[in-house]
């Protein structure tokens, strides 16, 4: 069966969905990328730390900030300060990190429905630009609570909802309900999203299928590993126009594991380290060492050089290191994943 083609967002993920990364992401084949979870708390009090985590810049457009939070007020209140630098702006209800929950807010919110649907529409009615929703299928407390809450979310006037479909108690364990998903695509008339096991083109159209999903989203699977939006889009016959790697080596040879796979660690890594200096101050990410250690992941001789990593404090002698290292595997013919 061929599927038609549908936008392929990066989901939000705290430590790795940086601007620099974003825009990486788009790059490579993401058609819409999202903040890391930010804190309506450190938001409306103005903390440089959480500010930091929404910057943006005029290739990602759209920007999209995700936050959370557990007080109706700080939530409005962030919804304000935010929309003259936002296209939209996400509310998380999926986030299952225990010291999230513990504040009651991201996905332990789904116990309480009518309290995210007077959340959701206080944030739309304080809002200019529109309000989007991730969230999970439930807590898994209980019965589920999502297909209730999407329903009610259409009514007060939600754009689009994308549905992780796991609950809170399961986190990452067992496997996506995409069949959960397709009930709520099926009962609502705005934009689902997909969300959960989505690692190729073969995974997406199993998911597209299942759940008749208006977009995929892709979390894990592009920990990274930023390609895999491009791999999706080339494999499912979705690609259009010349790549930003072209001039590197053909985008049909580039891929994440096997014999190519440092060829396109490589690419994505120095074009990593150009886009912080070009975005951070000093040209320095605080999650450099985290991207090194995803980036190598798997290629030979990986482990014994992210110890060596581990010593290295200095961001511009880590950055080289990692290059030299996947440079060097991109010229040898013997790199396997």
């Amino acid at each position: 069966m061929t599927v038609e083609p549908v936008p392929l967002f990066l989901a939000p993920m705290a430590g790795i969905t940086d601007l620099a990364y974003r825009l990486l992401a788009r790059e490579a084949g993401a058609d819409f990328t999202i903040t890391e979870f930010t804190a309506a708390s450190g938001l409306s009090r103005h903390a440089k730390h959480s500010w930091l985590k929404v910057e943006s810049d005029p290739r990602e457009s759209p920007f999209i900030p995700q936050i959370f939070g557990g007080d109706i007020d700080e939530m409005v209140a962030t919804v304000e300060l935010l929309q003259d630098r936002a296209d939209l702006i996400d509310i998380n209800f999926g986030c299952p990190a225990p010291k999230v929950c513990r504040n009651e807010a991201g996905a332990a919110l789904l116990s309480d429905p009518d309290r995210v649907v007077r959340m959701v529409s206080a944030c739309i009615e304080a809002a200019d630009i529109p309000i989007t929703v991730k969230m999970r299928l439930g807590t898994g407390g209980g019965p589920n609570t999502a297909l209730e809450i999407c329903q009610r979310l259409e009514e007060v006037g939600v754009e689009r909802i994308c549905i992780h479909g796991r609950t809170l108690r399961q986190r990452y364990s067992g496997k996506s309900d995409w069949d959960q998903i397709r009930e709520i695509v099926e009962a609502v008339e705005i934009p689902v999203i997909a969300n959960g096991d989505v690692t190729d083109a073969k995974s997406a159209t199993a998911c597209l299928e299942a759940t008749g999903a208006a977009g995929l989203m892709i979390g894990r699977g592009a920990i990274g590993q930023p390609t895999i939006f491009h791999q999706i889009k080339r494999d499912l016959g979705w690609s259009a126009g010349a790549t930003q790697w072209d001039e590197n080596g053909s985008a049909n040879e580039l891929q994440w594991t096997g014999e190519r796979a440092a060829v396109a660690r490589s690419w994505c890594w120095n074009r990593y380290l150009q886009l912080s200096s070009e975005v951070y101050e000093n040209g320095q990410c605080k999650n450099l060492k985290r991207h090194a250690v995803s980036f190598t992941k798997g290629l030979p001789g990986a482990s014994a050089m992210r110890v060596e990593l581990h010593r290295i404090q200095d961001h511009n002698e880590l950055g080289k290191r990692v290059s030299n290292y996947l440079n060097d595997l991109a010229h040898s013919s013997s790199v396997v994943a």
